[in-house]
């Protein structure tokens, strides 16, 4: 009874872990075919959207309610883009985000900016999909709010942003980018990487709330480094992208693994199941 109750528990642990290393695979079967993203097109883009003024597009929150872009004018507001069927950039990118905003909110207080992270993913990001994605990486800062556009004002809203991102097996291939907007809903620095340093966010807020103008930021020679796209990696070595292989050798590592208990403990019960504890006491 021992064994069967020890078998029965090992074996649903390992089986969620298999499901969780096999989720991106199954993400990845669902997308559309590879369709490249051209990243000096891409960031080309980005920069233009700089002294936008973003229109008012209406979208869902977490618990299903319509919110307008424009309630959030009258403060500066950050924005990123997100999909919750990602498992790698987009949580280490909203972590980063996560760190940044609680130091920014602790120099400037939690009511003076706020922060939203949109779900481009459509149908898929619904408002019920962002809610679990923020409760699973325990974003629960103060004015952070994840917001779910429909299928068709998606393409709008990522024009007004500048924010480009092309459907490939691995998911999506887009920039990352996080937008800071004035307290009047224009565009006025983009924020490049999957790390944010703190003074990249915090300067321009800075200048925001004391009402100076806030300057586009030079574009350095290594910000194409800094543009990370999933399941790829930038080589400044080469000037191209390469396949990243890190996930799929995880994938086939987890199958390995569950494989392996699998067999190990299904051993370990006919080991020790009534049966085989009889004959073996039989033959001493």
């Amino acid at each position: 009874m021992h064994a069967t109750v020890l078998l029965r528990g090992y074996l649903a642990v390992v089986l969620c872990l298999a499901m969780g290393l096999l989720l991106p695979l199954s993400s990845q079967a669902a997308s559309s075919p590879d369709m490249g993203l051209d990243r000096e097109q891409a960031l080309r883009l980005s920069q233009e959207a700089i002294g936008r003024k973003v229109g008012d597009h209406t979208l869902l929150d977490r618990e299903g309610r319509p919110v307008r872009l424009s309630s959030y004018r009258g403060k500066p507001l950050l924005v990123s883009f997100i999909y919750t069927g990602c498992f790698q950039v987009c949580p280490t990118t909203t972590r980063s985000l996560q760190e940044t905003v609680q130091g920014l909110q602790k120099v400037f207080g939690t009511n003076q900016f706020n922060v939203v992270s949109i779900g481009f993913n459509q149908p898929d990001d619904s408002p019920v999909a962002l809610k679990a994605f923020a409760a699973q990486y325990q974003i629960n800062q103060p004015s952070w709010e994840f917001l779910s556009p429909s299928m068709s004002t998606i393409g709008a809203i990522a024009k007004d942003f500048g924010f480009v991102y092309a459907p490939t097996p691995a998911g999506f291939d887009h920039v990352l980018q996080v937008s800071l907007l004035d307290a009047d809903g224009r565009i006025v620095r983009q924020i490049y990487g999957e790390s944010i340093m703190p003074a990249e966010i915090g300067e321009p807020i800075k200048l925001l709330l004391s009402g100076a103008p806030v300057e586009p930021a030079t574009m350095l020679d290594d910000v194409m480094d800094r543009v990370r796209i999933l399941c790829t990696v930038y080589d400044p070595k080469t000037g191209s992208y390469r396949v990243d292989y890190t996930l799929p050798i995880q994938i086939a590592g987890g199958v390995t693994f569950f494989i392996l208990m699998l067999v190990f403990f299904f051993n370990e019960w006919r080991s020790n199941r009534p049966g085989a504890r009889t004959k073996g006491a039989r033959r001493v």
